[in-house]
């Protein structure tokens, strides 16, 4: 019998989760094997790097359906419903079709289970459902984000024509290493011999592990700032207009609406991305154009609501807060700007406070539904240490805690002159901001993408 599509997630969900790691392609690799190596049927542009790559694949997934191909897009974790993880001509699989790619791999994974010393997990299995359903569409290229590193990630059974790494930074040190090196060297396992790599600016010691990489394999290197990147920016209304320097060219006059200087990079690469796949050829502007003009990334420092303005950002290591409170200070001017935060236990809490506490006025500590977040009490603890007890508040419930972020960011004392004026920035996780767009965003959890 053909199963139901809370039966599919309830299956999934009791494999191992996405958090606990066996590094081994050994499980991924036999059951690809079993299902006729799907991933061989297409071309794939592979993301691995800190932070911005879910952004990154969405705006090389547009770049690459304006040429009239067929794409297939695997992105994690998602915000709101696992569906998301799955694209198909930039749009996530129906419920019916999720299913679908589920029952095709299921009795082999089952073999494997059963052939291996550690049975396939949440990850492994969607990664294989991926490929599957790509195979099977079939698409032209896929566009694949790593699920966390490279060398041992479940995508990395695939072999890329083009690698992009995104800038690296310390995350993930339990799995991937205590050092930029460390992790330097297991994201660039995507490098595969042959492929163009698309490489965002990085410290000094990460360029040294990718560039040996790329030369140990016979890889071709593009770096931003050098052999392409940002060559102008303006804020705008709902966005930005750039002038982007191409591998080949410069494409004036482009309007990404994402905020944020950390997106104009990510549209470099993805722009790059796209023409070292085609072999380092000119797009057509006007096509360019239209891409970014089309590219959303939702949970990405996106207004859900006004008056007060609410943003949801999935910001959940200290780069990418960073990142997100500097595009903030840039693009709107809130007074006061009120935080609710709820963050994983196994995060650098301490540092995201911190960034935190040189800009936001209040924080509202609160927790997601998850097993690995750090509960509120705890998070309020050590926030009251940071920022002092009369900017933080403790409110467990997430949708209680958004109630009173807006509350303060309404008529928040000593800001009384700035009414109107203020924001509220929910942020911590992916997991905090898909239950916050849930409560926040109706219609997106009733099936659209928007």
């Amino acid at each position: 019998m053909r199963p139901s599509f809370s039966e599919v997630e309830h299956a999934l969900q009791g494999r191992w989760p996405e958090t606990r790691l066996e590094p081994s392609l050994d499980r991924i690799a036999a059951l690809t094997r079993l299902i006729g190596d799907p991933q061989q049927s297409f071309r794939v542009v592979h993301l691995t790097g800190t932070n911005g790559k879910t952004s990154t694949a969405r705006m090389i997934d547009a770049l690459l359906r304006t040429l009239d191909l067929r794409t297939g897009r695997f992105t994690s974790p998602h915000l709101q419903s696992v569906t998301e993880r799955i694209s198909l001509d930039g749009e996530p699989l129906s419920q019916e079709a999720f299913v679908d790619a589920f029952a095709d791999v299921a009795a082999y994974a089952q073999i494997v289970d059963e052939s291996q010393p550690h049975p396939l997990s949440f990850f492994e299995m969607t990664v294989a459902m991926a490929y599957a359903a790509f195979a099977d569409a079939p698409i032209d290229v896929a566009v694949v984000e790593v699920g966390m590193g490279g060398t041992w990630d479940a995508t990395n059974v695939a072999d890329a024509d083009v690698a992009v790494v995104l800038p690296v930074a310390m995350d993930h040190a339990r799995y991937l290493g205590d050092s930029l090196t460390d992790i330097a060297q297991e994201k660039a396992g995507i490098i595969k011999a042959g492929a163009r790599v698309v490489v965002a600016e990085q410290e000094p010691e990460v360029m040294d592990v990718i560039g040996l990489r790329a030369t140990d394999v016979g890889a071709t290197l593009v770096r931003e700032g050098i052999d392409f990147g940002v060559a102008a920016r303006l804020v705008a209304v709902g966005g930005q207009q750039l002038d982007l320097q191409g591998i080949g060219r410069l494409y004036e006059d482009v309007f990404l609406p994402l905020h944020g200087a950390h997106q104009a990079r990510n549209a470099a690469l993805a722009l790059a991305a796209v023409e070292s796949f085609l072999g380092g050829r000119e797009l057509d502007p006007d096509l360019v154009r239209s891409a970014f003009a089309s590219v959303h990334s939702p949970g990405r420092l996106e207004v859900v609501r006004r008056s007060p303005t609410v943003l949801l950002d999935a910001a959940h290591n200290p780069h990418g807060i960073e990142a997100s409170l500097a595009a903030i200070g840039e693009e709107f001017s809130f007074s006061p700007l009120v935080a609710v935060a709820a963050v994983m236990a196994d995060k650098d809490v301490d540092e995201i406070l911190r960034a935190l506490d040189g800009v936001v006025a209040h924080l509202v500590c609160t927790q997601n539904s998850s097993d690995r977040c750090l509960p509120a009490s705890e998070l309020g603890e050590i926030a009251e240490d940071l920022l002092g007890e009369d900017r933080v508040t403790v409110v467990p419930q997430l949708d209680d805690a958004i109630v009173r972020g807006i509350a303060l960011a309404e008529a928040m004392e000593g800001y009384e002159d700035a009414i109107g004026s203020g924001g509220v920035l929910v942020t911590g996780s992916v997991v905090t901001v898909g239950e916050a767009r849930t409560l926040l965003v109706p219609t997106v959890a009733e099936g659209t993408d928007r």
